[in-house]
């Protein structure tokens, strides 16, 4: 079952399969971070429910741009460690295919480090593929 994180309970079960994205993440500061980023940025989290256990997470937002139109835009997409191969980030991609269609966007993106080579693999399998560089320096 896949289920929009809303409340903090919710949005608290997804703290360690994010953790393995995003290993700086703090516990005690995630729900209200998350928070804070729904609030002010537009930002939406999904798990991916096997029974109890959260084994994908994705944390996503809606936006818009002039070269692309409406846009759903993944910040943060793994699957559980324990759970990798077993068609969870698959079912949670689709789902999110789905939202953007429904909310009429005319693309998904997302951003993968380099060095992220299984998950550039499963993207490729998934139909995404490389149209651009992105470049970034801190300030």
């Amino acid at each position: 079952m896949i289920q929009r994180a809303e409340s903090d309970e919710q949005i608290l079960a997804t703290f360690d399969v994010m953790r393995q994205l995003r290993p700086e993440l703090r516990r005690e500061d995630y729900v209200a971070t998350v928070r804070r980023m729904m609030r002010t940025d537009n930002y939406h989290l999904a798990s991916l429910l096997e029974g109890e256990t959260v084994r994908a997470v994705a944390g996503y937002r809606f936006m818009e741009m002039l070269y692309c139109g409406r846009l759903l835009y993944i910040d943060d997409l793994v699957t559980d460690e324990q759970a990798r191969s077993g068609g969870f980030g698959k079912q949670l991609l689709d789902w999110l295919k789905d939202e953007a269609r429904h909310q009429a966007c005319r693309n998904l993106q997302l951003i993968s480090g380099v060095h992220r080579e299984r998950a550039h693999r499963f993207y490729f399998r998934e139909g995404l593929t490389i149209q651009c560089f992105h470049f970034a320096t801190e300030v």
